[in-house]
């Protein structure tokens, strides 16, 4: 069981993974943000286009 413990310790694959699933993580996060960011952006810009296309109907 000793020497279990002590394999287990100096063990560094586990550690490894664990540093790999926080960097996914982050990726993850950075992704989402900017999808969000940009999703705001696309719908501000046809919201304008709407509006252009609206007023440009009512005018004829």
């Amino acid at each position: 069981m000793k020497t279990f413990w002590k394999r287990l310790c100096r063990d560094q694959n586990g550690a490894t993974a664990v540093e790999y699933g926080l960097i996914l993580a982050l990726i993850f996060l950075a992704m989402v943000s900017a999808v969000g960011t940009f999703s705001n952006s696309v719908i501000n810009t046809w919201d304008t286009v709407r509006e252009t296309s609206s007023e440009a109907i009512d005018r004829t």
